[in-house]
């Protein structure tokens, strides 16, 4: 048992760090909401700006479009995402090691720069029109403009492609902690598939359907890279990202976070009590044999072809971001006349490329470096202590996967100004390093406890303990039995934080505000708007970020055995 002096000085150590870096930040968004300067100058404590908010039109329909957005998301993705992980619990199919793999495919590209593929599909003169003309089921002369008709579904659509393997690990994950002999003695008393699904499979998955499916809001409803690839403007993550530039003498963009604050603090909060009311998340684990049933040659090629159809749907839009960076020209064509390697080659002695790769390097790698630190000696604190506080700091350290990154990075964007506590992270010539390296490591903090955690579970607390009766100091003990341990674990948690870091969205487009210190989402962002062949090198730059996050999370994958934990609540 650790040490209760040591256990209280690391949880007071985290909760300061906690209050400082996250509660501040949030809480500040929250106060500014009600902030107001009145006639004499003075600041008056008022819910007029939230008012505002509800009466204005635009931001009540950004709030709208929202909300719908994260609705619409999370059902597609549930859609997706449960009969795959229904299948894969049931029965044993054909390729089914090597197909429960390919499905998360989807995660290794963010979301907002396979946008930028789907928009070159569905454009004009994209592929799906000259596809129709070319089979006759368009008339060339008025092709369809999908992107104006369907571009609200485009989005949710595309959200839902990247997202649906979150929610399919978590429900997988449920499913394979049920006691088999609950549905096997229910067949046994002759209840039909659809009943035992309906009132035992279903109601015990439920704490794995919840989890996934209040991540997967949270992120759908506050998610600002598709929307503004889109250039869809009316929905309250574009609608605050907008209002940076009149930070000082606006009040409505706090206000608007605000808003998506107290919405994704209550999906999570409800989330949360769903899994403490259910007996499954208390259950001993199963020991009897999954009821996997063997199928026929017909059975397992369809159960095959169900995992094979959706990783090609929800791989079009990375072979459309494949394709344009490859494109010499690309317009009313189904693939690219023309295919070159030029772009990766400008990409490569770019001035805004090359540095964006290099400091996105330097912050995750920074980053990922302060959330090991921090998150195995919280996991220390959460596994090996008799702290009585152990529950709560464990729901502490997962709260940034219930807080928006958009909510966050405002948040440290007010509180950078000059004159304000957090301006003492600006370095020199106005570098966000530290700033991005502790926004980075706070958000990905959850991935490196959750591993750990579990990496802690499973080994023999005993080693330490003789470690420790044989004179070796709690430093030395770490070092040299409990660390190796878990390495593998550890690892894996730390290779995600790490990939998501690089490729992290919201705090990358709103606190790097000057190009030499853009990392890699925001220079793809810049050359998303730049003339010429941007698009391109914006292209060949979300492959390379494809590249390196596929490695990465199959990496974590291997090392962290049971996926599904690394996106628990």
């Amino acid at each position: 048992m650790m040490n209760r002096n040591l256990a209280w000085t690391i949880a007071l150590a985290g909760m300061a760090l906690f209050a400082v870096f996250f509660f501040y930040p949030a809480g500040m968004v929250m106060r500014q909401a009600f902030e107001m300067a009145d006639d004499d100058g003075k600041t008056v404590w008022t819910w007029k700006v939230l008012g505002q908010i509800f009466s204005n039109p635009i931001y009540r329909q950004g709030l709208v479009n929202a909300l719908c957005m994260g609705f619409a998301s999370t059902a597609s993705t549930l859609i997706i995402a449960f009969p795959l992980a229904l299948i894969g619990h049931r029965y044993d199919f054909f390729g089914k090691r090597f197909l429960s793999v390919l499905i998360l495919a989807p995660m290794i590209l963010p979301p907002f720069v396979g946008a930028v593929g789907i928009k070159q599909m569905l454009g004009v003169n994209g592929a799906l029109n000259a596809l129709l003309i070319r089979s006759g089921a368009m008339d060339p002369m008025s092709p369809f403009d999908w992107l104006a008709e369907w571009r609200f579904g485009g989005m949710a659509l595309m959200n839902a492609l990247h997202l649906y393997p979150i929610l399919y690990l978590n429900i997988s994950a449920a499913l394979s902690n049920l006691d088999p002999a609950m549905e096997q003695a229910a067949e046994n008393l002759g209840c039909p598939p659809w009943k035992r699904f309906l009132r035992i499979t279903l109601p015990l998955a439920m704490p794995g359907v919840f989890a996934g499916t209040s991540l997967v809001f949270i992120w759908s409803f506050t998610e600002l890279g598709v929307p503004l690839v889109f250039d869809f403007a009316r929905i309250t993550p574009v609608q605050i990202f907008d209002g940076i530039k009149g930070l000082e003498n606006n009040p409505v963009p706090y206000a608007l976070a605000a808003v998506l604050l107290v919405i994704a603090v209550m999906v999570f909060a409800i989330a949360k009590v769903v899994l403490g009311k259910s007996a499954l998340g208390a259950a001993p684990r199963p020991k009897g044999r999954n009821s996997t049933h063997k199928l026929s040659a017909v059975k397992s090629s369809i159960c095959a072809g169900i995992f094979l159809g959706i990783f090609v749907i929800a791989f079009i839009p990375h072979a459309g971001v494949i394709l344009l960076s490859l494109a010499e020209r690309w317009y009313g064509t189904i693939i690219p006349g023309e295919l070159t390697l030029r772009h990766y080659i400008e990409a490569l002695g770019s001035g805004l490329v090359v540095p964006s790769i290099q400091n996105s390097l330097m912050y995750a790698g920074t980053a990922t470096l302060l959330a090991v630190v921090v998150g195995v000696a919280m996991a220390w604190v959460i596994v090996r202590s008799d702290l009585k506080i152990r529950g709560w700091l464990d729901a502490m350290v997962m709260l940034p996967l219930a807080v928006p990154g958009l909510v966050m990075a405002f948040g440290y964007l007010a509180l950078s100004q000059q004159g304000k506590p957090f301006h003492l992270l600006i370095g020199a010539g106005e570098s966000p390093f530290l700033l991005l390296v502790v926004a980075y490591g706070i958000r990905r903090l959850p991935y490196v406890v959750r591993s750990a955690v579990a990496g802690l579970q499973q080994s023999n607390p005993a080693l330490e303990e003789a470690a420790r009766s044989l004179g070796a100091s709690p430093l030395r003990m770490l070092q040299r039995v409990a660390v190796p341990l878990i390495a593998a674990n550890l690892a894996a948690g730390a290779i995600l934080g790490f990939a998501f870091s690089m490729l992290e969205v919201s705090d990358s487009l709103i606190l790097a505000q000057q190009t030499q210190h853009y990392p890699i989402t925001k220079a793809i962002y810049t050359l998303l708007s730049t003339l010429g062949n941007g698009t391109e090198l914006a292209a060949a730059l979300g492959v390379w970020s494809m590249v390196f996050l596929f490695v990465a999370i199959m990496g974590a994958a291997v090392l962290g055995g049971k996926r599904g934990s690394l996106f628990k609540l």
